[in-house]
C-alpha cells in the first residue's frame, strides 16, 4: 500500500499569532520593570505584553514605519528569543530571584513559545529588505570589485558622531550611544558561532579563527566582550547585561537582531558572508574614529582598548573574510551563491544607515526636552480651544507608577492636569512636568515616566504633527 504524504507549511493566521506573542511575553519575567535599570539579571526584560495584545505583526512593515512601536515591540521579542538558546548567568551569587528567573527563561515552555513567533516576527521587522536589487550576472571577478569599493572609500564621520560632539551635552550623548551596543557587544561574537557548528569543508575552520580571536583566544581579559566591558565602566556605566534595556532604540536591537536571524535561519548562510565582510571593513574606520570620540569627549579618561584593538584585528578579519571564507566558498559552491553574498553586504548596510540615523535623532531629541516643554503651552492652547482636535487619552497614576519605555507611531502632547511626572527621554536626560505644563513628544522617539507626587492625573494628545499645530 502506497503512502501520500501531507506536508502542510506551519503556518499562523493573525488572531493566533497575536495570541502567541502575547503568551510569550506574558512570563512574568517579561513584565514591566519597577526601576529604569535592569541590575544584574540577564533574564529580565520588559516587554509590555499590555501593549502587544493591540499589535498586528503577521505582516512586513513598509521602509517608512520601521522605527514604529511595532517594530521596537518586535525587536524586543526576538532579542528575547534569540538570546534563549545561549548561555547567561549573574556575576553575583544565584538568589532564590535568580534561580526562578533562569528557570524561566530556559524552561522548554518559554522556547517553544518563542520558537513559534519568531519567524512571523523576522519577517515583519526584516521583510522590508526584499526590496533590495541585486540581480544581474555576477562573476568572481565582479564581486571583488564590488566589495573592493567599500575598503577603498574614504573615512567619514557618521551622523551618530556628529550629532556626540554637537550635542548640548556631549557626555550624557555617548553614554547614550555606548549603550546601544552593548546588545552586541557584550554577547560578541555569539551570533557568528551559530555558523561554526556543522559540516562544510576548510571554510569552516577559516570562520573559527575569527571566532577564536573575537573570544582573546581563550583568555577572558582580552575577550572582546571584557574590553568592551572595561570602555563601559570607564564611561560611568555599568556592564551588566541588559541593564538598559529600556534605553535600547529599535534600531539597535535590529542590528544586533539581524546578525541571529542571518545565523538562527541557515538558508541565509551566503548573506551572512556579506553583512560580516561589510561590519568588518566598515569597524576599521569607525572604531578608530570611536576612540578618537570618546577620548575627545572624556577627556582621556575611558578605557578605549575595544575601539583600537578593532582597529588592528579588524583589518586583519576584512581581509581573512574576503579571501579566506567569501572566495573559497565561491569556488566551492559556485557564482549562483554571489548574489545572497551581496544581498547580505547591502541588507547591512541599509540597516546600519537606518541605526546611525536613528541615533543621531535620538540625541536631537534628547537635547530638544526643554524646548519641547515650552512648545507645550501653544500646542495645548489650540487643542483647549478646540482648534485642534485630536485623540485623546486620560490617564490617573499613583507615586512610584514607572512607565516603560515606549514610542508613539506619531506626534503626541503631553499636558499635566494635575501632580509631578519626570518625564525621561533617554539615559540620563529629563524634564519634570508640573500641573499645567507638559512637553511635545516626538514620533518614534524612546521615552518613559515616573510619577513624582502622591497622584499625577495628565492627558495624552495624539495631534498626528505637532508642527502643523504651530502654524
Amino acid at each position: 500500500m502506497s503512502f501520500t504524504p501531507n506536508h502542510t507549511p506551519f503556518e499562523l493566521d493573525p488572531a493566533r499569532l497575536s495570541e502567541l506573542a502575547l503568551d510569550f511575553a506574558s512570563n512574568p519575567i517579561y513584565l514591566d520593570n519597577e526601576e529604569w535599570q535592569n541590575t544584574d539579571n540577564p533574564y529580565r526584560r520588559q516587554l509590555r505584553p499590555q501593549i502587544i495584545k493591540y499589535l498586528n505583526f503577521s505582516t512586513p512593515l513598509p521602509k517608512e514605519d520601521l522605527l514604529d512601536y511595532s517594530a521596537l515591540a518586535a525587536n524586543r521579542l526576538l532579542a528575547t528569543v534569540y538570546e534563549t538558546d545561549m548561555m547567561f548567568l549573574p556575576k553575583g551569587p544565584m538568589t532564590a530571584e535568580h534561580w526562578a528567573d533562569f528557570k524561566s527563561f530556559y524552561s522548554s515552555t518559554n522556547r517553544a513559545r518563542g520558537e513559534m513567533i519568531r519567524p512571523y516576527l523576522e519577517r515583519h521587522v526584516f521583510g522590508f529588505l526584499d526590496d533590495i536589487e541585486v540581480s544581474g550576472e555576477w562573476t568572481k571577478e565582479s564581486l571583488v570589485a564590488y566589495l573592493g569599493r567599500l575598503r577603498d572609500q574614504p573615512s567619514v564621520p557618521m551622523a551618530s558622531e556628529k550629532a556626540i560632539r554637537e550635542s548640548s551635552d556631549p557626555k550624557r550623548a555617548a553614554r547614550n550611544w555606548l549603550i546601544q551596543f552593548a546588545p552586541d557587544f557584550l554577547s560578541e561574537a555569539s551570533p557568528m558561532i551559530r555558523n561554526a557548528m556543522g559540516y562544510y569543508g576548510p571554510v569552516q575552520s577559516e570562520w573559527f579563527k575569527i571566532i577564536i580571536d573575537e573570544y582573546g583566544y581563550g583568555v577572558h581579559e582580552s575577550k572582546h566582550s571584557t574590553l568592551f566591558e572595561r570602555t563601559m565602566t570607564s564611561a560611568g556605566l555599568s556592564p551588566d547585561l541588559h541593564r538598559y534595556w529600556q534605553y535600547y532604540l529599535t534600531s539597535s536591537l535590529m542590528m544586533s537582531n539581524y546578525f541571529h536571524y542571518l545565523g538562527r535561519n541557515h538558508e541565509h548562510f551566503f548573506r551572512y558572508l556579506g553583512a560580516l565582510y561589510y561590519t568588518e571593513t566598515t569597524l576599521v574606520d569607525f572604531c578608530e574614529r570611536g576612540a578618537d570620540l570618546l577620548t575627545e569627549v572624556f577627556g582621556g579618561e575611558v578605557d578605549v582598548e575595544y575601539f583600537t584593538e578593532h582597529v588592528h584585528i579588524d583589518t586583519h578579519h576584512g581581509r581573512m573574510a574576503l579571501e579566506k571564507l567569501i572566495l573559497p566558498i565561491v569556488e566551492q559552491c559556485g557564482e549562483a551563491v554571489i548574489p545572497e553574498i551581496v544581498r547580505g553586504f547591502e541588507e547591512y548596510r541599509a540597516i546600519a544607515q537606518l541605526a546611525d540615523d536613528d541615533f543621531a535623532t535620538q540625541v536631537a531629541w534628547m537635547d530638544a526636552g526643554p524646548q519641547n516643554k515650552k512648545l507645550h503651552d501653544p500646542v495645548w492652547k489650540k487643542v483647549e480651544s478646540g482648534e485642534v482636535t485630536a485623540p485623546v487619552a486620560y490617564i490617573v497614576e499613583p507615586r512610584g507608577e514607572l512607565s516603560n519605555t515606549h514610542q508613539h507611531d506619531g506626534d503626541e502632547l503631553c499636558h499635566i492636569a494635575s501632580g509631578t511626572m519626570k518625564f525621561v527621554s533617554g539615559y540620563d536626560s529629563h524634564q519634570i512636568l508640573e500641573a499645567g505644563e507638559g512637553t511635545v513628544i516626538w514620533r518614534n522617539r524612546l521615552h518613559g515616566a515616573i510619577i513624582e507626587s502622591e497622584e499625577c492625573v495628565y492627558e495624552i494628545h495624539s495631534v498626528g504633527d505637532y508642527r502643523a499645530c504651530l502654524s
